[in-house]
C-alpha cells in the first residue's frame, strides 16, 4: 500500500477540489489558502488544502463574502484546517447576517409583484428601485452636499 503525497501539485489540488487553478492562484493572494514553492517555483500544496477549499466553497454558498470567509479562517491557529466543530462555532456568528439576509429578500418578494404590476419603477415611490431611502424626506438631488452649501442637513 503506498503513501498518499504530503503535498500536491496545483494541478492535482484543481483536480480533486473542483476548483480552478485561476481561483487556487487567487485564494492564495486573498490569504485563504497557502502553498509553498519547490525550488522550480512551483506551488506545492498541503493535502489539508481540500478540506480547507470545503469550506471556502460551503461558505461562499452560504453567502458570506470571501473577506468574512478569511476573517473565519484567521481565528484558526497555524492555518489549521477547519473541523466541524469550528463550523459550529462560526456558523453561530453568521446567523444574525444570515437572518437579515433572508428578511430583506422575503421583502423584496413581497414587494416584488406591486412593482411588475405597475412597471414604473419611479425613484420616488418604488420600494425596489428606492428601498430603505432615509434621505427621501430632504427631496430629489442630493441633500448631503447641498447641505453642505447651504448650511442644511449635517
Amino acid at each position: 500500500m503506498s503513501k498518499l503525497p504530503d503535498v500536491l501539485t496545483i494541478g492535482e489540488v484543481a483536480d480533486r477540489s473542483g476548483v480552478p487553478h485561476t481561483a487556487l492562484r487567487f485564494y492564495e493572494e486573498r490569504r485563504l489558502i497557502h502553498s509553498v514553492r519547490t525550488a522550480g517555483n512551483q506551488r506545492r500544496y498541503p493535502r489539508a488544502v481540500l478540506r480547507r477549499l470545503a469550506f471556502i466553497r460551503t461558505a461562499q454558498r452560504v453567502g458570506l463574502s470571501l473577506e468574512e470567509i478569511r476573517d473565519a479562517l484567521a481565528t484558526l491557529p497555524d492555518q489549521r484546517t477547519p473541523t466541524k466543530s469550528d463550523w459550529h462555532r462560526l456558523s453561530k456568528t453568521w446567523r444574525g447576517e444570515l437572518n437579515a439576509r433572508i428578511d430583506s429578500l422575503q421583502r423584496l418578494r413581497d414587494n416584488l409583484d406591486t412593482c411588475i404590476g405597475c412597471g414604473c419603477l419611479s425613484l420616488k415611490s418604488c420600494l425596489l428601485a428606492n428601498t430603505d431611502d432615509r434621505l427621501a424626506q430632504f427631496g430629489p438631488g442630493a441633500p448631503k452636499l447641498k447641505a453642505r452649501t447651504e448650511g442644511g442637513i449635517g
